[in-house]
């Protein structure tokens, strides 16, 4: 049996990466999918790969009336949600004493201000006992320079998750937190230079236990799981998906024998 028959799922960001990745399994174990995303190009050919009759709604999710339109065509469409994944975010260096006050602001506004507005605007279509799942990252704890304000936003989504937690628990809407650790995906490589790129590389098998990087389909499995019944008793959690970097310090290649 599907893990997801008969659901309706909405991945924000679901044009590339994580969120696509999320979206061909939901769409894999049964769900009717809506994706989510700025690039029009990339969504067309994203809702193909998902399959299984997904809808595009392109749109700003920092952008009340594209969330108002994407909401409106969800109710249109599918009439309900079960599961929402707040995937849609980015990543972007603000280096103490050289960052303008409008980049760091950008950066808060997408990947924590428009989560808050993405679950409250989902809110009157989620049917009880939905699961709701929000993406973190390893950056919020390990104290990465110039990072302060990627950083602070997925340290807030963190603790958004569990008062969100908190107050839809009564209706047994499940949220948790999937973070991944160093994952190649094309928003990554777009914020960064082929330089940096090769440097992390080359860096990985230093810091994680597991000596690589992950796959953008190891994080969606996490994802899925929160997202279906299988975490039916996971509450207000987060399912850390690094290879040992940020919990196993002593697992890499400085601490081994």
């Amino acid at each position: 049996m599907p893990k997801l028959a008969g659901k309706f799922a909405l991945v924000t960001g679901g044009n590339s990466g994580i969120g696509l990745a999320a979206a061909q399994l939901f769409a894999a174990e049964g769900a009717q999918v809506a994706i989510t995303g700025r690039d029009l190009n990339t969504l067309a050919s994203a809702a193909e790969g998902v399959g299984g009759g997904a809808v595009a709604i392109p749109g700003d999710i920092t952008a009340a009336p594209d969330r108002d339109r994407l909401f409106d065509t969800i109710k249109e469409r599918f009439g309900a949600l079960d599961v929402v994944f707040a995937n849609a975010g980015m990543s972007g260096m603000t280096p103490l004493g050289s960052t303008v006050e409008k980049q760091f602001e950008d950066l808060v506004r997408i990947n924590f201000t428009s989560v808050f507005f993405t679950v409250q605007g989902a809110l009157p279509l989620l049917r009880d006992g939905a699961s709701i799942v929000l993406t973190g990252s390893i950056t919020s704890v390990i104290g990465a320079p110039s990072n302060a304000a990627y950083a602070g936003s997925k340290a807030a989504v963190r603790a958004m998750a569990r008062v969100f937690a908190a107050e839809l628990s009564a209706r047994k809407i499940r949220v948790n937190v999937v973070t991944p650790g160093f994952t190649r995906t094309p928003l990554w490589e777009r914020s960064r230079t082929p330089q940096q790129v090769a440097a992390t590389s080359a860096r990985l098998p230093q810091v994680v236990p597991l000596g690589r990087w992950s796959e953008a389909d190891e994080i969606a499995r996490a994802v899925l799981f929160l997202a279906c019944d299988d975490s039916s008793y996971i509450q207000g959690a987060e399912i850390v998906v690094d290879g040992g970097l940020t919990g196993l310090p002593g697992g890499t290649p400085a601490f081994r024998g």
